[in-house]
């Protein structure tokens, strides 16, 4: 397994033909392309891969080919999350035997898990010796993990940082502090990854460690050069990149998730596709800004 270091990790679209198979000869090229443009890592089956919607062979096949091309030079994270522990294991043990460098494991949703479930259900997942990264999102999940707990479940073995998405700098700061520095005084690691594209900047002044980003999929060398430049203290320089990408941010998220960044790239020539149903195309009176987006990245729209 190649270590998961600090840096811009892409969470995935999945493209899709105009008919609503998988596009698998247009994966290798996004693959490609990312790698390609330096990004540092990459995720597939996220909730920006519509993994909701995604049949099991479909999975599959999109891990064996990430596991092929990534081939060691990139770390490559699997979301392997569901509402279901049994489930949740059964995906996990699939990215660990496929070659998946780590897991990315949400929140159990809908349900709405207790402490304890939560913390049996963490469990259980790093008992199958693959690093676990928690996928903190209440927004889709309806359950927020508080510090108090998350600091419970990153003594777990094998439960290596958190994606956090809660949206509450506060709660990411006190992630930070109370979580990852003193896992560092102890002489261990616990990645605290920004979920947010637009709490990016300020969760990495915090001391975060990088992000799971979206807009990625279409500037991952921007994004890449946002994480170097906060890495590197060059406050400046990230700042603005911070302020280049903020149009981008704002318009990628008009609409939910992977809609409007899936027609972004489109527009840019990049494999995309239709999302699949319940979600629907991108509504013709937000194209614009989109578009205008793009446009002031000087993304030329084909």
């Amino acid at each position: 397994m190649v270590p998961i270091p600090r840096g811009a990790f892409t969470a995935l679209i999945t493209p899709m033909t105009e008919a609503g198979t998988v596009d698998y000869a247009g994966w290798e090229r996004l693959l490609d392309y990312q790698i390609g443009e330096g990004i540092h890592g990459l995720l597939p089956l996220g909730t920006t891969g519509e993994t909701p919607t995604l049949e099991d062979e479909e999975e599959e096949e999109l891990i064996r080919i990430a596991v092929k091309k990534a081939n060691g030079r990139v770390p490559l994270i699997v979301g392997t999350g569901s509402n279901d522990t049994s489930y949740m294991l059964r995906y996990t043990k699939r990215a660990r035997d496929l070659g998946a460098d780590a897991a990315l494991v949400v929140t159990p949703y809908y349900n709405k898990p207790n402490d304890s479930g939560l913390i049996r259900h963490f469990q259980a997942a790093g008992e199958l010796g693959i690093p676990i990264i928690i996928y903190n999102i209440a927004g889709r999940t309806g359950r927020n993990i508080p510090t108090a707990l998350m600091e419970k479940l990153a003594r777990i073995p094998n439960i290596i940082g958190v994606k956090e998405a809660s949206g509450d700098i506060n709660q990411m700061g006190d992630v930070i502090r109370n979580i990852k520095l003193p896992a560092q005084a102890e002489g261990r690691d616990f990645l605290v990854f920004s979920g947010d594209d637009g709490l990016t900047l300020p969760l990495m002044s915090l001391g975060g460690d990088g992000v799971i980003s979206v807009i990625s999929n279409l500037v991952p060398a921007r994004v890449a050069a946002l994480i170097r430049a906060c890495l590197d203290g060059t406050v400046e320089e990230g700042r603005r990149i911070h302020y280049e990408l903020l149009p981008l941010v704002k318009a990628a998220f008009i609409e939910t998730n992977p809609v409007p960044i899936k027609a972004a790239m489109g527009w840019a020539g990049l494999p995309a596709g239709p999302a699949r149903l319940p979600l629907g195309p991108l509504e013709a009176a937000h194209a614009g800004l989109l578009q205008e987006a793009m446009k002031g990245l000087g993304i030329p729209l084909v």
